[in-house]
């Protein structure tokens, strides 16, 4: 055996993918996505601010 028989095969090269047109719905849809996200983030924020919900954590038993 000579050369790369036993080697690792080298993969094939894939086609370049062609840039599609966005016609309107498209746009419309990446903006609302654009927009939910914004608004998921504003509100992760908000929660955070308030500090956690349950204080204290674990609660550990008096017995040893």
């Amino acid at each position: 055996m000579s050369g790369r028989a036993g080697g690792k095969a080298k993969p094939l090269k894939q086609p370049k993918k062609e840039k599609k047109e966005e016609d309107e719905e498209d746009k419309a849809f990446k903006q609302k996505q654009k927009e939910a996200a914004a608004a998921e983030k504003a509100a992760a924020e908000k929660a955070r601010k308030k500090g956690p919900l349950a204080t204290g954590g674990i609660k550990k038993s008096g017995k040893k």
